[in-house]
């Protein structure tokens, strides 16, 4: 019987910490920042620093872009330089002092939602080109934005930038005035709202680990 008892107290333990790891594991842009310096320092090159100024800003960019993803998967949309300055940085609260150098990004899209991995070597880095973007030793500072459409399409943006970590691209009350409908931003402070297809594979899973633990403790009760 204490065996029993154990053996449940257990499994419920495990079912709490994998239910909470889901919870918790709720942003893909701070996962592709992960990924990114993942390769970076497999390279041995320095790792980049999450800067939530440019995940806003990429964010911003990748909204901008909405619909103009093409049917090879290839955003068809150049914002300008104007953009960045007087409707990304305002939107964000990017305080315009701070407004440093952007030194390359990487822009693309899916017709679905796929996962950080996948859409890190298939989305964004396809080509020697955005390789040598990615790897470019005078980057410093990181953010990445994700958006999808309304039963469309999904765009990833990456910003990289020169700048010094907590002097370039600083939100203004650490980015609490941002008004954050739609997407996610690295480095956000907001809870990530993707859009129906992140928060469908987001609720499936929550359900699977539900069940899969109801099953386990149904069967240690059963014997």
């Amino acid at each position: 019987m204490m065996v029993k008892k154990l053996c449940c107290c257990e499994c419920f333990i495990l079912c709490h910490l994998l239910l909470t790891a889901v919870v918790c594991h709720g942003n893909p842009a701070n996962d592709l920042i992960n990924i990114i310096n993942q390769n970076r320092t497999a390279q041995k090159l320095r790792q980049l620093n999450d800067s939530p100024g440019l995940g806003c800003m990429a964010l911003q960019y990748v909204e901008l872009c909405k619909g103009n993803c093409t049917i090879n998967n290839v955003v068809n949309c150049k914002p300008t330089e104007d953009d960045f300055t007087e409707v990304f940085a305002p939107n964000c609260g990017v305080e315009l002092p701070t407004f440093g150098i952007i030194t390359g990004h990487i822009v693309g899209c899916q017709s679905k939602y796929v996962e950080p991995e996948f859409a890190f070597s298939h989305v964004l880095v396809k080509d020697n080109k955005t390789l040598s973007i990615l790897r470019n030793k005078s980057h410093t500072e990181v953010g990445v934005g994700l958006v999808g459409e309304h039963k469309g399409a999904f765009f990833w943006c990456v910003l990289f930038s020169d700048g010094e970590t907590n002097s370039t691209f600083v939100l203004e009350d650490h980015g609490k005035g941002i008004e954050q409908k739609k997407g996610c931003f690295s480095g956000s402070p907001f809870q990530c709202n993707s859009g129906q297809k992140i928060g469908a594979v987001f609720l499936n899973n929550i359900l699977t680990l539900s069940f899969l633990c109801i099953y386990l403790l149904q069967q240690l009760y059963q014997n």
